[in-house]
């Protein structure tokens, strides 16, 4: 099992950045694929990004390609999103999420694989 934080969120204006971090604990981080996901006022959770256990693959929705940046640093047990231009649409509570998997490349964008959720963080973007 895994423990998940996330931190970093905050209130920022209109093309700033900001960067988020999610702490892990319990057992080895690197055997874990990673997410973030984010959830909207009033609105339904949607994937942000996701990177595989080594690092080597990443995927972004399209929302924020370009602006977001997943990392992760498993000698630290931590992992990363990076925003920049932000922009208000990007407000929204934001999740890291863990799953557990063999293939060194390995993610994934669909919530219901992922089998460790942290509590979020919330980022508002003013206008």
């Amino acid at each position: 099992q895994v423990q998940l934080a996330e931190s970093g969120g905050g209130l920022v204006q209109d093309g700033g950045s900001l960067r988020l971090s999610c702490a892990a604990s319990g057992r080895t981080f690197s055997s874990y694929a990673m997410g973030w996901f984010r959830q909207p006022p009033g609105k339904e959770r949607e994937f942000v990004a996701a990177i595989s256990r080594s690092g080597g693959s990443t995927y972004y929705a399209e929302s924020v390609k370009g602006r977001f940046t997943c990392s992760r640093d498993n000698a630290k047990n931590t992992e990363y999103l990076q925003m920049n231009s932000l922009k208000p649409e990007d407000t929204a509570v934001y999740y890291c999420a863990a799953r557990s998997s063999s293939d060194s490349f390995y993610i994934t964008t669909r919530s219901r694989a992922y089998e460790y959720w942290g509590q979020g963080t919330q980022v508002t973007v003013s206008s």
